[in-house]
């Protein structure tokens, strides 16, 4: 039985993979940095730590890393008090699947982040439990986040479902040991052999139901008949 269910963030609920990107972007070419190729799709997962220390190592910014992911981190919040970047049905997603399962946060935004995405929104009440990854070991893909999560719902990772849309989200929570319903990232898209990983693969939050995270439950039960 699917006893829980643990939502990513940026990707799944907010549109904000690009923001990331252009913030991050900004601030190396404003202080002379080196803009890798796949700068983005390293730091995808990373928590703020490993991120704001790739910032510094890779892409050549002089600041303590610390000081890197404050300025990050203040750009988005001002973006966010703007306009909240929300994904269509997002609200509508976590009140469905919220009537009928725990719900929890595992994401790799920075802990104000995450807060103020619960206070704009309202949805505070709804989730039992969320955790950033800056609070764990390391970011994703390591499924240290996810573990986190489970543990503070106090569920069994592999009674959980998890919502995700990136390559190194989707490892990060099959690597714990939940069953994933992946809804690719659009402009980032995961591997064939990320999607492999998981459960389910949807098109959109509006084909997230009560009734296909119960189904994760059914084909287990199947499986092990």
């Amino acid at each position: 039985m699917i006893e829980a269910v643990v939502f990513d963030l940026d990707g799944v609920l907010l549109d904000t993979e690009e923001i990331w990107d252009e913030a991050r972007r900004q601030i190396a070419a404003e202080r002379g940095g080196r803009w890798p190729e796949d700068a983005q799709q390293a730091m995808m997962g990373m928590s703020s730590p490993e991120w704001s220390g790739y910032m510094h190592d890779v892409v050549g910014l002089t600041e303590p890393p610390e000081e890197i992911s404050a300025e990050v981190v203040a750009r988005l919040e001002a973006l966010y008090r703007e306009r909240l970047p929300l994904i269509d049905g997002a609200i509508e997603a976590v009140r469905r699947i919220g009537s009928a399962r725990p719900l929890a946060i595992a994401s790799s935004s920075n802990r104000p982040l995450i807060d103020l995405f619960l206070e704009l929104t309202g949805t505070g009440d709804l989730f039992r439990a969320t955790v950033s990854s800056e609070e764990v070991a390391r970011g994703k893909p390591s499924p240290d986040v996810y573990l986190e999560a489970a543990g503070r719902l106090g569920a069994a990772a592999t009674r959980c479902a998890a919502i995700e849309d990136s390559e190194n989200g989707i490892r990060s929570a099959a690597g714990a040991g939940m069953r994933v319903l992946a809804i690719p990232n659009r402009v980032f898209p995961p591997s064939e052999e990320a999607l492999a990983l998981a459960d389910v693969v949807l098109e959109s939050l509006d084909e997230l139901t009560v009734e296909v995270v119960e189904g994760l439950a059914a084909a287990d039960d199947e499986l092990h008949a």
